[in-house]
């Protein structure tokens, strides 16, 4: 199935976040599109501003935008906590504003999961006991939550080190804990706010690489935050990126770089390498019929294909996963992308 039919697990619906007091009914006072004067004017101060938006199920959704944009209070909507001004916020189908505390308390501990900057381990639990916590509280029995929180911590490469404690880890260590422990209880969808960026570079850059083989293995919906467009074209199946609390484009990585919709995004993607981020079936003649044998994977990036493309003669045929052909490469489509 391709992405675009994939059917959505959450949606956002013109949902704001103001701060202040009586934001509600000043803002509906204000009317559709205030401005910041009239916000300033009744000492309130907009988070999140008419976002909407659809993440689908099984895809890496990255929000984007630099200190201050609103991706974070954006997330705590649709994580509720942060009850929205105005709007509506729908997880598999439930209206979060319609849930009772009960009902959104079960919600965040079996349907959803989260991982933030500072891992917040507890201190004085081993690796295991931070990993079984969610399920403790879930009021799981001993052994089959230590059963589960054994599984996880393998998958994120810690097995043998069930029974250390937080200080006695490396950075990308408590990361990875956090990561296992947000795992423990299967959420439908996972949300991560900026997971890696208190960590060094090569670090950082390692679990990029980790959370892209955990994301093969299993297929979560992911609602991952971030501040580094590196970071997000990496990850991303799509990517939203925000501007004083509004959604300026969504779309693929390679839509942004194709196709910016302002200056700002522009600005985001002008140093980009592009043959590291753009797909064959970015650049692909859908109209050309291929005359050369050698096929090329349409989701491959442009820098994995370069070599084939350059050293080989006429149009190459692009294949979809089913090895059907949906278009055709010549060295010249190509050359634009590498300088």
């Amino acid at each position: 199935m391709e992405a675009q039919e994939k059917p959505s697990i959450l949606e956002c619906m013109d949902i704001w976040k103001v701060f202040g007091n009586n934001a509600q009914s000043l803002l509906s006072e204000l009317g559709p599109n205030p401005d910041d004067n009239a916000f300033a004017r009744h000492k309130l101060i907009a988070g999140v501003r008419g976002v909407s938006l659809k993440v689908r199920k099984g895809e890496i959704f990255v929000i984007m935008g630099l200190s201050g944009s609103g991706k974070s209070t954006l997330v705590r909507c649709m994580t509720g906590l942060h009850a929205l001004t105005a709007g509506h916020m729908l997880i598999d189908g439930l209206d979060l504003a319609q849930l009772s505390d009960a009902d959104l308390v079960h919600l965040r501990r079996r349907k959803i999961s989260m991982v933030f900057q500072d891992f917040a381990l507890l201190p004085h639990l081993t690796v295991l006991g931070n990993v079984a916590f969610p399920l403790r509280v879930q009021g799981i029995g001993r052994q089959a939550r230590e059963d589960t929180a054994l599984r996880m911590i393998e998958l994120v490469g810690l097995k043998g080190r069930e029974s250390y404690y937080p200080d006695e880890l490396s950075g990308g260590q408590q990361q990875r804990v956090g990561i296992a422990r947000s795992l423990t209880t299967q959420p439908d969808v996972w949300f991560l706010d900026e997971p890696f960026s208190a960590l060094d570079p090569l670090i950082r850059r390692d679990m990029q690489t980790e959370f892209l083989r955990l994301q093969s293995m299993l297929t979560k919906t992911i609602v991952f935050i971030t501040h580094d467009f590196d970071e997000a074209v990496r990850l991303a199946d799509r990517m939203a990126v925000m501007k004083d609390g509004r959604i300026v484009q969504i779309g693929r990585p390679e839509d942004l770089i194709l196709s910016p919709a302002d200056e700002y995004i522009e600005n985001f993607t002008r140093n980009i390498p592009k043959n590291k981020v753009l797909r064959v079936r970015s650049i692909m003649d859908a109209r050309t019929a291929p005359n050369n044998d050698v096929a090329l994977p349409a989701e491959a990036c442009l820098c994995d294909v370069a070599e084939r493309v350059i050293t080989g003669k006429g149009h190459h045929p692009v294949v979809d996963a089913e090895g059907t052909v949906v278009g055709a490469l010549h060295r010249s489509d190509l050359a634009q992308y590498l300088v």
